[in-house]
């Protein structure tokens, strides 16, 4: 056992079956979202809330809790926060009845994924060095992407044949699966000696190192789009169907799953185009296509619900082609001895637009008067314009590409 779990295979395995063990709560308010509009009587500007709340929480704990992992095994540091996201789902579960109450253990819901998703990159990124990290990065991304998968399947059925408690319930179970997975399976290791004494949470030395800045700023406005998606996507192809075109197998939380499966599979297929025609070159043409997509998305609605779905699963395709690269791109431009401190900006950025995205549709929403199919295209095309960044930002910048990429021109 003990020669076992330094493998690099083991351990890749390992953490990502923990972390999708982990994901399984991660989207189970989104599945059930229409559910929430009847029972607690939201708007769409509180659903947008609570959507977002999550990410603002992530967004804002792990500038505390990745540089720890420069000093702090990464392995404890998971194992508490796995902790907290267990508690946090079974207190939706058990305590709370209204909006205020859900948006109190949706952001420990956050913190909990913030001590988890990236510190558990952090674990795996310290114990597998070398051209194999690129791939686990990757398959790491993909993880999160199965679980996401789940969580929206598992919500789905719950709400369909027992009751919404019940999801989250489940997800709690999930991250108890995931605490005794790193427990077990998991070796610790310490962290790397630093040359001199300073300040775990001094950023500046990160903020000045272009490439891995490049990434995070391209990771940003990569989260606003994939999770104002995520979070939008089953009440999105609600409305859809009740313009006429009923679903039978292929329901909305069903489609959601769907996109989660596709979107992990080519998470980690997008990164190895990138290995093969150059990172920044890949990101650049992704970006590009999905800003197609998302001003057509919202409009989809009026062409029938078989159209919608399947705009929706393409769209979501394209979002998650760069998502691995784009991550990867961070991890391996890092310092060695601030690769905590630099995930940390990395998260903080990234998951700062995963926030103000939802939020940002269900603004625009209420501003419209609600949902229409004018109105539903007019607020996912919000996300084309925040995309231009992107591109802009690898042009300017033209952050390194990492070792075995082709080089882009």
């Amino acid at each position: 056992m003990p020669a076992l779990r330094t493998s690099a295979i083991f351990l890749i395995s390992t953490v990502c079956i923990a972390q999708a063990f982990t994901q399984i709560g991660s989207f189970t308010f989104s599945a059930l979202l229409p559910i929430f509009f009847t029972e607690w009587g939201i708007t769409h500007t509180e659903a947008g809330w609570l959507s977002g709340i999550i990410f603002l929480a992530y967004a804002m704990s792990v500038p505390f809790i990745l540089p720890l992992t420069d000093r702090i095994d990464p392995r404890s540091v998971y194992m508490c926060f796995v902790t907290l996201t267990s508690l946090s789902h079974l207190g939706m579960a058990f305590t709370a009845e209204e909006f205020w109450g859900g948006l109190v253990f949706r952001m420990f819901a956050g913190i909990g994924w913030g001590g988890t998703y990236m510190v558990g990159l952090k674990a795996l990124a310290d114990l597998i060095e070398g051209p194999k990290q690129s791939r686990a990065v990757a398959f790491h991304a993909g993880s999160i992407g199965a679980g996401g998968a789940l969580s929206f399947l598992i919500a789905g059925y719950a709400a369909e044949h027992l009751d919404w408690q019940t999801a989250f319930m489940i997800s709690a179970l999930g991250s108890f699966i995931a605490l005794i997975i790193m427990i077990i399976c998991v070796p610790g290791r310490k962290p790397t000696p630093q040359t001199e004494a300073s300040n775990p949470f001094a950023f500046r030395t990160v903020l000045k190192n272009k490439s891995a800045m490049a990434y995070a700023i391209g990771y940003c406005v990569h989260t606003w789009e994939m999770f104002t998606l995520r979070s939008w996507v089953v009440a999105f192809l609600v409305f859809t169907a009740a313009q006429g075109e009923q679903p039978n197998f292929f329901i909305p939380t069903v489609i959601a799953m769907l996109m989660e499966l596709i979107g992990t599979t080519m998470s980690i297929i997008g990164n190895e185009i990138a290995i093969r025609i150059g990172r920044r070159r890949w990101i650049f043409i992704v970006m590009i296509s999905s800003m197609v997509f998302s001003a057509l998305i919202g409009f989809s609605a009026g062409f029938g619900y078989g159209v919608a779905a399947m705009i929706c699963l393409i769209y979501n395709a394209l979002i998650y082609a760069d998502s691995a690269a784009l991550t990867a791109g961070t991890v391996g431009n890092a310092e060695p001895g601030r690769r905590g401190a630099t995930l940390a900006i990395h998260a903080m950025l990234g998951y700062g637009g995963g926030f103000v995205g939802p939020l940002a549709l269900g603004v625009i929403l209420d501003a419209l008067g609600g949902e229409t199919i004018m109105n539903w295209g007019i607020a996912f095309s919000h996300v084309a314009l925040i995309m231009m960044l992107g591109p802009i930002v690898m042009r300017i910048l033209k952050p390194k590409e990492l070792p075995g990429d082709r080089p882009s021109p």
